[in-house]
C-alpha cells in the first residue's frame, strides 16, 4: 500500500502522552462556588430541586466555609434569601442585610477567601422582578439608584468584587460612579453582561426564592435566539467600566462564550447555572451517566470555548476530583 495521510493517532496513543499535549486544563482557581445565605438561625436547607446544595443561616455558614476552604475553593458568590421582602427590595441594600452580614462574617473568617456579591433585587422584592415595578412594568432607571445603594452597601461590608446581575440599562455605569464616589475606585465589577432569558434558571428560583409574580424577564434579559445582541450589551458595559464580563447561561450559551473571548480583552466568566447543573444531578442519580466523567468534561468544554472562570454548584465535587487526580 502507497498510502499518504496523517497520522493524528501518534498524540493519543496513552494517557501520558495526551497529558502533554493536552491543551485546555481546570483548576481549583477557575471555580467560583455560588452560596445561598438565608436569614434565621439554625437553617440548612436542602433545595429539592439541586441535590447537595442548600441554604445556611448565618449560624451555620460556617460548615460550608469549611469545606470549601478544605477543597481549596478560592471564590465563593453570595445570594442572599431575606426574611421580608417588600416593593423596594430594602434588604437588598440595609446595612446589616443577609449577604452583608455573611460578607463580613467570610472576611473576618475566612479573609484568603475572595468574595463576590451578587447585586440584583429579585430575592429581596415582593414582586421578584429585578427591579422597580410600576403597574406591570419594570423601571429602568428609578432601579439603578436603588441597585447602586446595594453595590456600595456591600463594598462596605466587605466585598472583593460586586457582582451585578439585573441587566437593567446603565447599571454597571451607575455601579461604577456610586462605587467611586463612596471611595471603592479599588473594588471591580464582575458583569452579568449577557444574561439571557433563560428556561435553565428554575431550580434557582426555588434556591434564591426569587421567581417573579407576575409576567417574566424577557423585557430586561435577552432573547436566546440572539447573537449579535450580545455584543451591543457586552460592548456597553465595558465602556461603562466593567471590569469581567458574565456569560449566563453555560451549555448551551458556548458559542457566546466565544464570541465574547474573541472580542474582548477581559476574563470572561460562564455561569454553569442551575438547571445544567440539576440535569446532571438527575441523570447521575439515575444511573444513565456517569457524573465524574460528564461534569470534568463539560467543565473543560466551558475552557475550551473560552471561560477563563466558571461559577458552577459543581466546584466542591470537581475540586474533590482534582484532588483525587
Amino acid at each position: 500500500m502507497d498510502l499518504q495521510f496523517k497520522r493524528h493517532r501518534r498524540l493519543r496513543q496513552n494517557a501520558t502522552m495526551r497529558s502533554l499535549v493536552r491543551e485546555n486544563f481546570i483548576r481549583l482557581e477557575d471555580f467560583i462556588y455560588p452560596i445561598f445565605v438565608i436569614e434565621g438561625e439554625n437553617i440548612k436547607n436542602e433545595i429539592s430541586s439541586m441535590p447537595g446544595i442548600y441554604q445556611f443561616s448565618l449560624d451555620r455558614l460556617a460548615e460550608e466555609m469549611d469545606e470549601v476552604q478544605s477543597l481549596g475553593i478560592k471564590s465563593v458568590l453570595l445570594f442572599g434569601i431575606p426574611a421580608q421582602k417588600d416593593e423596594c427590595g430594602t434588604g437588598a441594600f440595609h446595612d446589616h442585610g443577609i449577604v452583608q452580614e455573611a460578607t463580613r462574617f467570610i472576611k473576618e473568617k475566612y479573609p484568603e477567601i475572595l468574595v463576590v456579591a451578587d447585586t440584583c433585587l429579585c430575592e429581596y422584592t415582593s414582586h421578584g422582578h429585578c427591579g422597580m415595578v410600576e403597574g406591570d412594568q419594570i423601571l429602568n432607571d428609578s432601579s439603578l439608584k436603588v441597585l447602586t445603594d446595594t453595590a456600595v452597601s456591600q463594598a462596605k461590608a466587605g466585598a472583593d468584587i460586586i457582582a451585578p446581575s439585573n441587566m437593567m440599562d446603565g447599571f454597571v455605569a451607575a455601579i461604577r460612579q456610586g462605587l467611586d464616589e463612596a471611595g471603592f475606585t479599588h473594588i471591580p465589577i464582575m458583569s452579568y453582561a449577557v444574561k439571557y432569558a433563560s428556561s435553565f434558571y428554575g431550580p434557582f428560583r426555588e434556591a434564591a426564592d426569587g421567581a417573579p409574580q407576575f409576567g417574566d424577564r424577557k423585557t430586561y434579559q435577552m432573547d436566546p435566539a440572539n447573537r449579535h445582541e450580545a455584543f451591543r450589551e457586552a460592548h456597553s458595559d465595558i465602556e461603562e467600566g466593567a471590569d469581567f464580563l458574565i456569560v449566563k447561561p453555560g451549555m448551551p450559551y458556548l458559542d457566546i462564550v466565544r464570541d465574547v473571548r474573541n472580542e474582548f480583552h477581559v476574563p470572561v466568566v460562564i455561569y454553569n447555572v442551575s438547571g445544567e447543573f440539576s440535569m446532571v444531578k438527575a441523570a447521575a442519580a439515575n444511573g444513565w451517566i456517569e457524573e465524574q466523567a460528564v461534569v470534568m468534561e463539560m467543565l473543560t468544554g466551558m475552557k475550551r470555548a473560552g471561560a477563563d472562570l466558571i461559577i458552577t454548584y459543581h466546584a466542591k465535587d470537581a475540586a474533590r476530583w482534582l484532588q483525587e487526580n
